[in-house]
């Protein structure tokens, strides 16, 4: 089983990305900047308070903030980790040399993809332990915690699975880079915008002016994992969006079912792509004979 989805050149990547001293000095870089922002609100919050005391509370608002930052860092940087895994090779006329290998389509997309990802997922479990911080002054159970970073996972996952397509269907680079960077924009940013003014919008009953029931910012909201996390920290918001929507159903299964079956159709489509069936041509057999 591990044969067919590592190869001896994507084990080699391996070694050379956790062997090299610039991707230890990138990880020792994020976690002092996620280390500076919880260490300049503790400050901010003591400083300011009257007792000067560090409150339960102000500990959930700090794990708000690590969490939408780091959430914001991996729609940053996993379109440029795998938007040009496939494409990259084709531009360096080696795609051709991987292809005549034994490795079959499927084996040469996950472990492309793992490889990419893997680097990102030991950056974000080594910012396990700037948690504790948040942990030591109490205010946020395990469920969240773990609930977040099964929501950092899926949206690594869905955006790695989106680099791999535009990688596999382009073939430059940086227009696979661009498109990726685009999709996930709209997801951070696009789908917000949509979801907040449909539920303003509802709220207000649109031009009658008596408040509307519509379940159209749910399915807008499934694509937003900023949104999703919003409704995990502030319960209010959460039985706004309810009402609004009149959807009982929580919207983490709606974003878990819509992402692995985003993940799941790109990933098979970039596998169909990266080494189509070549279909014999009509009277070759009977030329031949």
């Amino acid at each position: 089983m591990r044969s067919q989805l590592i190869n001896p050149m994507l084990n080699k990547e391996f070694k050379l990305r956790f062997r090299s001293f610039k991707s230890f000095l990138g990880i020792f870089f994020y976690l002092a900047v996620l280390g500076l922002i919880a260490l300049f609100f503790i400050y901010m919050e003591t400083r300011y308070s009257s007792m000067g005391m560090f409150r339960p509370e102000n500990s959930k608002n700090m794990f708000m903030i690590l969490a939408f930052v780091q959430l914001a860092l991996i729609f940053f940087m996993t379109p440029g980790l795998t938007a040009g895994i496939i494409s990259s090779e084709r531009e360096k006329q080696t795609l051709n040399i991987l292809l005549t290998t034994q490795q079959s389509s499927t084996s040469i997309i996950v472990s492309k993809l793992a490889s990419s990802l893997s680097f990102l997922l030991l950056i974000v479990l080594s910012s396990l332990p700037l948690y504790s911080i948040v942990f030591l002054f109490g205010g946020i159970s395990p469920k969240l915690l773990f609930m977040t970073f099964g929501i950092y996972l899926l949206s690594m996952i869905t955006l790695g699975s989106i680099g791999v397509f535009f990688s596999t269907f382009i073939r430059k680079t940086i227009v696979a880079m661009v498109c990726t960077y685009g999709v996930a924009f709209f997801f951070a940013a696009g789908t917000a915008v949509i979801t907040m003014f449909l539920m303003s919008f509802l709220s207000f009953g649109g031009a009658g002016g008596g408040p509307l029931v519509n379940p159209a910012p749910y399915f807008i909201a499934m694509l937003n994992p900023f949104v999703l996390l919003m409704l995990a920290f502030e319960p209010g918001f959460e039985m706004e969006f309810q009402r609004i929507t009149g959807m009982e159903t929580s919207l983490g299964l709606g974003f878990i079912l819509s992402y692995i079956i985003l993940s799941i159709g790109l990933v098979i489509l970039s596998i169909r792509k990266l080494r189509p069936n070549m279909k014999p041509r009509k009277g070759k057999g009977k030329n031949e004979g």
